[in-house]
């Protein structure tokens, strides 16, 4: 750099030992190393005392983080409160205090920025960002804040043949970029939050919140853009060209997203739905922009993907009704009563937990199978989520103790073999074989 040449730096360090080495100078370092201890001691003896009481009398998650990013920016302001009694005293006694004033700006600035910054989810990007918030105020306050950025502006990157980028324009563009997203997200968020209290439907609450998501960040990337210098109307082709490329690469990545917004839309698949696709039975968990996830019966959590459930069958059993019926199949004997039959697995599963009173259970007779006449019991239950097979076993146990109590026969199948003679003509054959094995046998 130019500057560096022309700098003279034995006139400066002579001029930085004439001040370094003046009372007035030596008075107010003191006082700011005094206000820095005396600021670290309050904090350390407060910190303790105060502890015992931050759980008894702060218990809002939000007053508790009040209560903690103060207790952080604590020695600074402390020590800016000492610094700022001198300089008051300074005044009065006409005492040079031009460096402790100076200090007492750049602590009240590290303090506001330090406290305003700890309210952010993400601990370290708040603190990268406090730290660079504090350099661009500390520069502006030292008066070094327009030297900074003119030679910041001054080194420069050839970016083609025609074009340059500077190293100011690249810390604008990641400053901007990092500012606009944070705030795209932290301004979806509350909106996610308010819709989550709304009347909508959970189906249109996602579709909601996606959507008013992908749009913020897409708007805080393009203003992003901006601040690099970039003309958006040069990606006017490029976009093209790449749209066509990506649709392509990406077309199962599309057919899901695109998938998961008809399913949102039309509302056929909601969170807490009880569904069966293919082999996986269970209720809907989350729907995302890719997959929807299904938790099973074993606790399984199935991600299907969107697509599939748009192409494929899909049992819905809490569409539009929660009200699902099942069919138990049985048999008793034929020397049964069959009208007793009827009366007791009606009376069995009459008053059994989640079957419903409305509508009311039902038995048919459906058959006169080979050993046993047919029958099949429909009940009804309103929680399918719940489970279906865990049900039918609590009906069949039912049905089982009221047929035993009553000597109701459940037939198994039965067969009776006749042996025929074989024709006379085999029988020597037959008789050589069994001569044969016998004779193997005594060996």
């Amino acid at each position: 750099m130019e500057f560096l040449k022309n700098l003279d730096v034995e006139a400066l360090y002579d001029s930085f030992v004439e001040k370094a080495t003046s009372l007035d100078l030596l008075i107010q370092l003191a006082a700011i190393i005094l206000a820095l201890v005396v600021g670290w001691g309050i904090s350390r003896i407060t910190a303790r005392r105060i502890e015992n009481y931050r759980e008894r009398y702060f218990k809002k998650t939000f007053t508790l983080t009040i209560f903690d990013s103060l207790q952080r920016v604590a020695v600074p302001a402390i020590a800016c409160v000492f610094l700022i009694s001198f300089n008051i005293i300074a005044a009065f006694i006409k005492q040079p205090a031009q460096i402790s004033t100076i200090v007492v700006s750049l602590l009240a600035a590290w303090v506001a920025i330090r406290f305003i910054t700890s309210f952010a989810k993400y601990k370290v990007l708040a603190r990268w960002f406090a730290f660079l918030a504090w350099g661009i105020v500390a520069l502006n306050i030292l008066g070094y804040f327009d030297y900074a950025v003119e030679q910041l502006d001054s080194i420069a990157f050839k970016v083609g043949e025609n074009s340059s980028i500077s190293v100011l324009v690249i810390i604008q563009g990641i400053v901007s970029l990092s500012f606009f997203l944070w705030l795209a997200i932290a301004v979806s968020r509350f909106l996610e939050n308010h819709l989550m209290d709304s009347g909508l439907t959970p189906s249109l609450r996602v579709l909601f919140a996606k959507i008013l998501r992908t749009t913020l960040v897409v708007i805080a990337i393009l203003v992003s853009l901006n601040s690099f210098g970039i003309d958006l109307t040069a990606f006017a082709v490029f976009t093209g060209a790449l749209g066509v490329g990506l649709g392509f690469g990406l077309q199962k990545i599309v057919s899901n997203f695109i998938s998961g917004i008809i399913l949102l839309m039309d509302r056929s698949i909601k969170p807490g739905d009880v569904i069966s696709v293919d082999d996986t039975y269970g209720w809907v968990n989350k729907l995302s922009s890719r997959y929807v996830s299904v938790i099973t019966r074993d606790n399984k959590e199935h991600l299907i993907p969107n697509e599939l459930l748009i192409t494929e069958k899909v049992e819905n059993w809490s569409y539009s009704d929660k009200n699902v019926r099942l069919r138990i199949p049985f048999g008793v004997s034929y020397n049964s009563d069959m009208h007793e039959v009827r009366r007791l697995v009606l009376e069995a599963v009459g008053d059994l937990p989640r079957i419903l009173k409305k509508p009311k259970p039902v038995c048919l007779m459906t058959g006169f199978g080979d050993s046993s006449v047919d029958f099949e019991l429909r009940v009804w239950i309103d929680t399918p989520a719940d489970g279906v097979r865990n049900m039918m076993s609590v009906v069949y146990f039912a049905i089982w103790d009221a047929f035993k109590a009553n000597n109701i026969e459940i037939p198994y199948p039965q067969r009776d073999v006749y042996i025929k003679e074989q024709p006379a003509n085999k029988k020597p054959e037959q008789k050589a074989v069994v001569k044969k094995s016998t004779a193997n046998k005594k060996k």
